[in-house]
């Protein structure tokens, strides 16, 4: 496929997800309609695509509309690149641009340069200050690829080795001990030996330094309470942690025993209707549901699926989440409470109103991630019971 007609393809991928299909399913029915496209053309329009994505509003400024040709005709302009090289009509390729589109002369709000929800600019700058354009800048480009090595089967030295003898290229990433960066090649990952064999697990830097900052120790008794896919399921077991997971929706964790597995390690899954069975635990950890803000990079469709009112859901989905979970920890034990989010309202709000109920928890110490620090946005609290 030419330049001109990936970006053909991914104005049609724009127009079905913003009728209202998921990014991902529309990508993967397209590719189904389109067998002759290779892996090459696939990536790059799917690169288009999620660009589109991070950058929606500024593009729509920029390209004088809400279409999936305004939004490409803004993503080139924002990029730097001439629409006008790519909209040609040759072949494949979009037809060239017309009078009005031409003089599309927009001026942006700043919540529009920002790609930011003008709802949501507020609560960035209350809860970053200074940081908050910094932070919004940061989610407008595309994330770096990151491993956690697998320390329970290999150092980071020779998996670092493993990878490059693969061709996929990495480096240490100093967010934390376990996170390689990929250089180079990351779409070999999941065929790779290294991965396939459990030498090494994707998985953000920011949410290995969260695991690194649980202080886990061997033989603990660890309650992942909203486990999800089980990342941090994994990454705590590697530590030696006697983890059980645990997911309101267990569909979420059903990859869960096989990835174990493959990572030579043992977690438990909690059926919600029998967590009891278990105790109390030294260690109960919950990534609560939330805004996802700090991870937009790789999810930008969450940015523009928000709204002031799931917002307000998720604020009392986290309290009730914190609420659980007194009950589940042993006397001497911790909470630890995480978001994947930059918002105080999610953050230190929710623990302070957490020990002003419970008061014979503290905060022993926080963590805050960002972007800025290379990886996802993080928060994550420890509630030590006195």
């Amino acid at each position: 496929m030419t330049p001109g007609a990936r970006v053909a393809a991914a104005i049609e991928i724009l127009d079905t997800y913003l009728a209202g299909t998921p990014a991902e399913q529309a990508l993967t029915g397209w590719a189904r309609g389109h067998r002759f496209a290779g892996s090459k053309d696939r990536a790059a329009i799917r690169d288009h695509v999620f660009d589109a994505l991070r950058r929606r509003r500024s593009a729509a400024a920029l390209g004088g509309g809400n279409t999936g040709r305004a939004i490409m005709i803004g993503l080139l302009r924002g990029q730097g690149i001439d629409p006008d090289t790519l909209l040609t009509g040759d072949g494949h390729a979009p037809s060239i641009l017309t009078d009005d589109e031409r003089q599309v002369s927009a001026k942006p709000t700043r919540a529009e340069r920002l790609d930011c929800p003008d709802w949501l600019l507020p609560l960035f700058d209350q809860s970053l200050g200074e940081d908050a354009e910094r932070e919004l800048e940061a989610l407008r480009h595309r994330a770096p690829v990151f491993l956690r090595v697998n320390i329970a089967r290999i150092t980071v030295a020779d998996a670092l080795i493993a990878l490059a003898a693969e061709g996929i290229v990495t480096q240490p990433h100093p967010l934390a001990s376990t996170a390689l960066e990929v250089i180079e090649n990351p779409r070999k990952i999941n065929g790779s030996q290294a991965y396939l064999h459990g030498i090494v697990e994707l998985q953000d830097a920011a949410s290995q330094a969260v695991v690194e900052a649980l202080e886990i120790a061997p033989g603990m008794r660890v309650l992942d309470y909203c486990a999800g896919g089980g990342g941090k399921s994994l990454a705590m077991a590697a530590l030696g942690a006697k983890v059980v997971a645990h997911d309101i929706a267990p569909a979420r964790m059903k990859d869960l025993p096989a990835r174990a597995e493959r990572a030579g390690c043992h977690i438990q899954i909690a059926h919600p209707d029998r967590l009891a069975d278990f105790g109390q635990f030294d260690l109960v950890f919950a990534d609560a549901p939330c805004s996802g803000s700090g991870s937009w990079r790789r999810a930008p469709q969450g940015k523009w699926l928000l709204t002031p009112e799931r917002f307000e859901e998720l604020l009392a989905v986290q309290k009730e989440v914190l609420s659980q979970l007194p009950a589940l920890c042993a006397p001497n034990g911790a909470i630890s409470y995480a978001t994947c989010s930059v918002l105080k309202s999610e953050n230190r709000a929710q623990v302070d109103e957490f020990l002003a109920k419970n008061p014979e928890f503290s905060c022993g110490n926080e963590h805050s991630f960002s972007t800025l620090d290379g990886g996802d946005g993080f928060y994550l609290a420890r509630l030590k019971r006195m």
